[in-house]
């Protein structure tokens, strides 16, 4: 027999030795009942809760008239009628040792949400007991772990699975298990607040040192709750009931509490919690919650993430890495699970061909850190390259400057010592500059290309929120999400947000300046790149500008650059007739994006017709396109062209 089929059979058993202890007293025999095993669901359920005598026959009793029909149609005839039903006089009357405080709202039975009442309108007495679902379910056996969680939970809760704790990680595990064993001084047990390294990694460890105690745990997201009051006291009693069913603890996630509400929600949730919890993130930083123990977690060190990549690939494959290892590490922060299925992937994809091991290993970190921005921001997928990009020779030094500060950043910032010597944060900010089409987007592209990471699109305007505390929420989310990859994040409209700070004459202004604020505080400590798009240079605030390392302007492109652009704009396989002259396609004065419209648009036209592209489907197409972005088209822009 397994171990689980004879759990399911020691905890039927229990149940059928309570029935029939229960049977003697509905029918007025003299009853006998042995001790119920604790070795079965009701005896620890009856231990968990510190149930009486009488309530554990309340609580079987319930559940016999589910499982068994003999207790069912007794119960019938001892009530005189058709249906069996339970109700609070029966109990009190036919049951030993019974106790009115068993049916107190305030009660194990009824806060503990292990039963319900109905019919309470022609008295207490007479009101029926129901057994809770996910109660029947465990008491019969068949629901032992968090899958058995309350349907109405679900869409709050997830469970967590342990991972290796790193040796630097393993004083911090400790001071978690501590804390658990503690008591605050009104009683209750204390609950470990984890800050430091990233979510991945506060969870895993908050996981492990659950798995050390012999206990699951379940991640919920504080943010996502009801702020209903009354309808968040239902969810929390049903947390409390099913964690202390299935020995699991709990951990509030309260990134993106940023709210005000959100974080009394938090504190509320310290203060009422009673079984084994822990949080994660910064709402109580300062607050001085009682029974709230901080925990500093620091992140694992590059010795640490070099041994657990080598132990990962092997040493063979390290050794074919060629040294790139070292840049894997700076760029990507995996926790040890994404850590080890990076790894594995990269080795089954490489299969065998050593000289691009490294690429794999660095495309599957890449898919593996990207965490949950694909849910909030536009992944830009593009192979654009330099000779794809079209601008004059001083912004192309720039953008090759901004290169070189990404790229060996770890080697100037850390072994040269200018971490330490500079204010700045550790993240490289940049801002471009120019009308729509000139290439702003592209560029950006190029750069997240070279670098060979993500990019991705975050428009400013739709994050920033006229409710207070949602424009800061927005952007944590968009920060942690992205933190692990250092992906390129191009923020588009940041005169949205960057604009010139106004006189504080109202609330709504001084939250304007706080979101400013907090946006520039994220930028200068993630440690990956930023863009910041916008069409007018001077919509951005001069204070600003000097927290921005690289300012680069992209100009209307002059009749030269944009017979270059019209040149980049047809891939090598598109057949273009002779007739297609690019010194005349450059006097249509319109920026780059413009162009590459006019081009795809040419294209359509040419192959719906079956034939080569040529001039006249490329005046049709830049007539509809100036249409569409009301520009008068002049004769001597078109001059030529057929």
């Amino acid at each position: 027999m397994t171990v689980q089929a004879e759990w399911i059979e020691q905890s039927r058993s229990a149940i059928e030795e309570r029935l029939e202890y229960l049977r003697s007293c509905l029918t007025n025999q003299q009853p006998t009942l042995a001790g119920t095993r604790s070795n079965s669901a009701l005896g620890q359920l009856i231990q968990r809760f510190g149930l009486t005598p009488f309530e554990t026959d309340v609580l079987v009793a319930a559940a016999g008239l589910e499982l068994d029909t003999s207790f069912a149609k007794l119960v019938a005839s001892v009530h005189n009628t058709p249906r069996a039903t339970l109700t609070v006089g029966l109990a009190l009357s036919c049951f030993t040792q019974p106790h009115w405080s068993a049916f107190a709202t305030c009660g194990v039975l009824r806060q503990g949400r292990l039963i319900r009442l109905s019919g309470e309108t022609s008295g207490l007495a007479d009101s029926l007991l129901h057994l809770e679902e996910a109660v029947l379910h465990y008491l019969n056996g068949v629901a032992t772990d968090p899958a058995g969680f309350d349907v109405r939970l679900r869409p709050y809760v997830r469970p967590l699975r342990p991972a290796p704790t790193p040796a630097t990680l393993q004083p911090a595990a400790e001071a978690f298990v501590r804390a658990w064993a503690e008591q605050s001084p009104d009683g209750r047990r204390r609950k470990p607040h984890l800050l430091g390294a990233d979510a991945i990694t506060l969870h895993s460890l908050a996981a492990g040192a659950s798995a050390a105690l012999d206990r699951y745990m379940v991640a919920v997201d504080v943010a996502a709750l009801p702020s209903d009051r009354a309808h968040l006291l239902d969810l929390v009693e049903l947390l409390e009931r099913d964690c202390l069913l299935f020995d699991t603890a709990i951990l509030f996630d309260t990134n993106g509490c940023d709210a005000p509400e959100k974080r009394l929600t938090a504190q509320w949730l310290a203060s009422r919690v009673r079984t084994l919890a822990a949080f994660v993130g910064d709402c109580f930083t300062g607050s001085g919650d009682v029974g709230v123990v901080q925990i500093a977690v620091p992140r694992p060190s590059r010795q640490e993430l070099e041994t657990a990549w080598r132990d990962a690939l092997g040493p063979a494959a390290v050794a074919q890495l060629n040294g790139q290892l070292a840049a894997v590490i700076e760029q990507f922060r995996l926790s040890p699970s994404m850590l080890d299925a990076a790894a594995s992937e990269a080795l089954a994809s490489a299969d065998g061909e050593e000289d691009k091991l490294a690429n794999h290993v660095w495309d599957a970190c890449r898919r593996r850190s990207r965490g949950g921005l694909d849910d909030i921001a536009h992944r830009v997928e593009s192979h654009a390259t330099w000779s794809s990009l079209v601008l004059p020779q001083p912004q192309t030094e720039i953008l090759q400057s901004l290169l070189f500060s990404v790229r060996h950043r770890h080697r100037v910032r850390d072994e040269w010592g200018f971490e330490r010597s500079s204010s700045r944060g550790a993240g490289t900010t940049a801002l471009f500059y120019g009308p729509s089409g000139s290439g702003k987007t592209l560029a950006s592209a190029v750069i997240a290309n070279e670098l060979q990471l993500d990019l991705y699109r975050i428009d400013l305007s739709a994050a920033v929120s006229k409710f207070v505390g949602e424009t800061e929420k927005n952007l944590r989310r968009i920060f942690d999400s992205a933190e692990s990859s250092g992906a390129v994040l191009l923020f588009d409209e940041a005169d949205a947000l960057f604009g010139k700070r106004s006189e504080v004459q109202s609330s709504h202004d001084r939250y304007a300046n706080i979101e400013v604020s907090y946006l520039l505080q994220r930028l200068e400590s993630y440690r990956g790149l930023a863009i910041l798009t916008t069409n007018l240079r001077t919509a951005i605030d001069n204070a600003f500008l000097r927290r921005i390392q690289y300012v680069v302007a992209f100009p209307f492109p002059p009749a030269a650059e944009r017979a270059r652009i019209w040149r980049c704009a047809f891939p090598p396989a598109a057949p273009l007739d002779p007739s297609v002259d690019f010194e005349r396609l450059s006097q249509l004065a319109v920026a780059g994006g413009n162009i590459a419209n006019i081009a795809l648009d040419a294209a359509y036209r040419a192959a719906a017709k079956g034939g080569a592209i040529s001039m006249r489907h490329l005046l049709d197409a830049a007539r509809a396109e100036c249409a569409k972005i009301e520009k008068p088209l002049a004769e001597a822009e078109v001059r030529g062209w057929i």
